[in-house]
């Protein structure tokens, strides 16, 4: 029967685009229409069903028949089987319906067969067109000889009540194909209006919204997953879950497949609760790549009707939409970062100490990546331990630590960036900074400063799994930025120690003496400064030459530097001439630094030498001095120093007033 509808819709679907069309002819024509409608031989093999419910229908409308009231009616196929019948045949009048109705398939005519107490009747069933048996209706009766002609008229009704029941079930063919090119059509419409609402997302987020939405709506009864690979954090309305590569699930499993194959895979299955199932997986896919798996689980009456066409459609326009989205998201993101890059830069050169740089990029690390910590770490000169510069953590400030110690040793060691997602199950390295702050995320990356390995930056935080790949790979851009600002900054500080250093003694500079001085005498309440000169330098000069004259020159340098302190400032103040600036030092606290020198130099130098100190000192409370004057000062004592016999130490008094300093001009000119 299916053969048979699948020919005639075939033959007829001139008729079918008839019907769809609205068809507005009178009745008459359609009547017509339907009486043109016949079969041909080729239909016969697809008919039987047909005829079995045509027969049934003229047994209850036409029998019994007048006349033939005890007969038996039998209705046999084209190749001579019996197919319908109202009763079963005995054997005898079995062999007797066979012999009539094969002759009647012979002839094409109708044919009696007569015997003693029996009498059977058999008449073909003819096509409408070409007239051809499809089928004889045969006549029993034991009592009636003439039932030929009565045969007759009720072959004629059967043939009608064939054509009838044809009919009817070839416009319910019709009725159903008109209702399913209108459900088809429907359904592309509104495949058509979710692609475009698909397509007018720009948000990878919003994309997967709709698309799961629209399969929502277009099976409501199914059960819906997305499975990413993606670094895709969704919202709560999301039904978006990670795709897990390494599982026995078998749900888990038929997802991989899809994914690895890149194709929609579709199986049935029986759930706890007996219910039979239908699974798909489609893969979410553009032209770059595959990025996940949809999901659904449909119970199985739904999943007959389920259009495996339309689903895979709808995930390739999901894909594409994806991969834009993710395009232009991608887009934006390196926008962001080159504008950010190009914003830290402005501002990392900005400044050029050390330690206001390690400050500022911390405060920007935590800022830009929404950290809950950050260190910086700089590798001492040696290399053999690292020191925190720059933190939040208040435990770790300036805290040393040996080289290979830690995630930062893993830094150092390797040269390469690190980032741990989970440093509870993290193997490598037990961490302070992750242990004393309960982080549970890292990304850490080389400071390199001009090719060599200075530093790391580690930023953590309290979740799992927070930083992504992207964050991964802009601290690398951020850090390369960094050490630049660093080596500029080095670079910078070196070029000023050089302008600000004697090159051979190692002393700060005359002029940098001058500006430290007067910085101080606007704001300190006191100080003192001393004045050294080798004594006899030039014969020393002249007898052992200028080399070993450098190299006591150098000595007594570096006894002044073991003699002073940190906030102290010594210089070279010309040939072997050296002063030091000591804040808020008084004259007699001077003094005593002056003569340790001093004997010092007597007790170190080679060969031996002795020196000559000048003091001198100011306080708050009296007039204010320049620094002209207070090197005045300290000038006016060497001289009496080294009148005096030299190798001694003199202070030097002076409060500014004009009658003071007309003294001391006075003692200089005696001098």
């Amino acid at each position: 029967m299916a053969e048979y509808l699948k020919e005639n819709r075939t033959r007829h679907n001139t008729d079918i685009a008839f019907l769809n069309t609205g068809n507005t002819q009178p009745a008459g024509q359609a009547e017509d229409w339907l009486d043109d409608m016949d079969i041909t031989r080729h239909d016969f093999p697809y008919i039987e069903e047909l005829l079995q419910q045509a027969f049934s229908n003229w047994a209850e409308d036409a029998l019994p028949v007048y006349g033939l009231e005890s007969a038996g009616w039998y209705l046999v196929d084209y190749t001579g089987k019996i197919i319908a019948g109202t009763g079963k045949p005995e054997e005898a009048e079995t062999a007797r319906l066979a012999a009539a109705a094969g002759m009647v398939l012979t002839t094409g005519e109708p044919e009696r067969v007569i015997e003693p107490g029996c009498a059977a009747a058999a008449v073909p069933v003819r096509t409408r067109k070409f007239e051809e048996v499809y089928a004889v209706l045969v006549c029993i009766d034991a009592s009636n000889s003439e039932n030929l002609a009565l045969a007759m008229q009720a072959s004629r009704h059967f043939g009608t009540c064939f054509y009838r029941k044809l009919n009817q079930l070839f416009m319910g063919d019709l009725y159903n194909l008109q209702r399913q090119n209108e459900r088809e059509s429907a359904r592309w419409t509104a495949l058509l209006q979710i692609v475009k609402r698909i397509h007018d997302k720009i948000d990878v987020g919003a994309v997967l919204n709709e698309v799961l939405d629209s399969m929502s709506v277009i099976y409501p009864g199914a059960h819906l997953e997305l499975l990413m690979t993606q670094d895709f954090k969704s919202s709560d309305s999301l039904q978006v879950k990670p795709l897990r590569f390494n599982t026995d699930n078998e749900h888990d499993e038929l997802c991989v497949r899809a994914y690895t194959e890149n194709t929609m895979l579709s199986r049935e299955r029986v759930s706890d609760s007996g219910l039979r199932m239908l699974e798909i997986a489609v893969p979410l896919s553009g032209k770059q790549g595959v990025y996940g798996v949809f999901y659904l689980s449909i119970p199985g009456e739904l999943g007959k009707d389920m259009d495996l066409q339309l689903m895979g459609i709808l995930a390739d326009t999901a894909g594409n939409a994806f991969e834009n989205a993710k395009l232009y998201e991608q887009s934006n993101l390196l926008i962001q970062e080159l504008q950010l890059i190009n914003e830290l830069s402005r501002q990392l050169s900005q400044s050029l100490k050390p330690d206001e740089l390690f400050e500022f990029a911390t405060k920007e690390l935590l800022e830009i990546f929404k950290a809950d910590f950050c260190a910086i770490s700089e590798l001492t000169p040696r290399g053999d331990e690292f020191r925190i510069m720059s933190t939040n953590i208040d435990v770790l400030d300036r805290e040393p630590f040996p080289a290979s110690y830690g995630i930062c040793g893993l830094v150092y060691n390797t040269k390469e960036p690190l980032i741990i997602s989970d440093y509870e199950t993290f193997q490598g390295a037990s961490s302070k900074i992750m242990e004393s702050t309960d982080s549970r995320s890292l990304i850490g990356v080389p400071l390199m400063l001009r090719g060599r390995l200075s530093g790391a930056i580690l930023l953590t935080h309290r979740e799992p799994h927070f930083f992504s790949y992207d964050n991964y790979k802009l601290l690398q851009i951020l850090a390369s930025h960094i050490g630049l600002a660093m080596a500029n900054a080095s670079l910078y500080d070196a070029v000023q120690h050089m302008a600000n250093r004697d090159m051979l003694t190692g002393l700060y500079a005359r002029h940098y003496l001058d500006r430290c001085i007067k910085k101080r005498l606007a704001n300190d309440s006191g100080g003192a400064l001393l004045v050294v000169d080798i004594d006899k330098f030039k014969q020393v000069n002249d007898s052992y030459g200028h080399q070993v004259g450098d190299k006591i020159l150098k000595q007594v340098c570096d006894i002044i530097k073991g003699s002073i302190r940190s906030d102290d400032v010594a210089a070279r103040w010309g040939g072997e001439e050296l002063a030091i600036y000591f804040p808020y030092m008084s004259a007699d606290e001077c003094f005593r630094v002056a003569e340790r020198i001093r004997e010092r130099v007597i007790a170190e130098s080679e060969p031996e030498v002795t020196v000559s100190c000048g003091v001198g000192s100011w306080q708050f409370d009296r007039e204010r001095i320049s620094v002209e004057l207070l090197f005045f000062i300290a000038d006016m004592a060497l001289y009496r120093a080294k009148n005096g016999g030299r190798n001694r130490t003199e202070i030097g008094y002076c409060d500014g007033s004009p009658e003071s300093l007309a003294s001391w001009l006075e003692e200089k000119d005696a001098l």
